[in-house]
């Protein structure tokens, strides 16, 4: 194992990982790539800076919200979820199957799943109504909504950032995991989201960039000090890889729909069990 700073986030990350390829590959479901670029920001999330959330009491009314808007990756939600102690862990064993409950997109029946998401363009505009509320009502929790690239291609997402950045709404903070890949091929020659910090900030948001995304160091000095400017809401685009820790699955956007053969599984799992936390 790696030494780390963080050692306890890095652990996370690299049991959902494991976790993770698992579900993928017993379920012969897809997105695994999408599963392995967040899974150092779900750790840091639930480890460091989510409040008054835990698995006894996930509905606390003054709990910090965590709307996961890249559904389609929400297998790393689950799995970190599990390893919390939110549900039992046998769950992810019947991933994506008939006779499992949990399904490809995640689901708010779970214990600890704020919001049913899948269909990209959701989750911004239920984060910022979230927001609003607690404005409004001087409520002191924190609203979080972690998005895709894909997310950031449609209209409803950038409706709620504008709307959001216009009102100065400061409880709220998105998150991207921003690994330049989409379903079909490289972000910038589908829809082209540069300069996105600067487009963030003309639209009234305080921006700040991580640099590696999968840094859980530099992901919690990022999300400590929120927000990045007062009276603005706050983006952290975070620099991932998609398939982070897999050789062949990193940077290549056909690990977004395809399942994982026995052999590619092995692989894998040996790939991550290697490099460790």
């Amino acid at each position: 194992m790696l030494e780390s700073k963080n050692p306890k986030c890095r652990e996370l990350a690299y049991q959902v990982k494991l976790n993770c390829l698992k579900m993928v590959y017993g379920g012969q479901s897809g997105h695994i790539g999408s599963m392995l670029s967040c899974a150092e920001i779900l750790s840091v999330l639930y480890l460091k800076i989510l409040r008054n959330i835990t698995p006894e009491d996930a509905k606390n009314l003054e709990r910090d919200r965590l709307i996961f808007s890249k559904g389609h990756g929400g297998g790393a939600l689950f799995a970190t979820l599990a390893e919390l102690g939110y549900f039992p862990k046998e769950w992810l064993d019947t991933y994506y199957q008939d006779a499992g409950k949990l399904s490809g997109h995640i689901s708010h029946h779970i214990n600890g799943v704020e919001f049913s998401t899948g269909s990209l363009g959701h989750g911004m505009p239920v984060a910022a109504g979230m927001a609003l509320v607690g404005y409004r009502t001087k409520q002191k929790h924190h609203v979080f909504c972690v998005v895709s690239d894909g997310d950031c291609n449609a209209g409803s997402t950038w409706e709620a950032i504008m709307l959001a950045g216009q009102h100065g709404w400061d409880n709220l903070t998105m998150i991207v995991d921003y690994n330049r890949l989409q379903a079909l091929g490289n972000s910038e020659d589908i829809i082209n989201l540069e300069p996105f910090d600067a487009k963030l900030r003309d639209f009234g948001w305080g921006v700040k960039t991580v640099e590696d995304g999968h840094d859980v160091n530099e992901l919690e000095k990022a999300l400590t000090k929120l927000p990045v400017e007062k009276g603005k809401p706050s983006a952290i685009i975070c620099r991932t890889i998609k398939g982070k820790g897999v050789s062949f699955m990193e940077g290549n956007f056909n690990c977004h729909y395809g399942p994982v053969t026995k052999e590619l599984y092995e692989k894998a799992v040996a790939e991550i069990k290697a490099k460790g936390i």
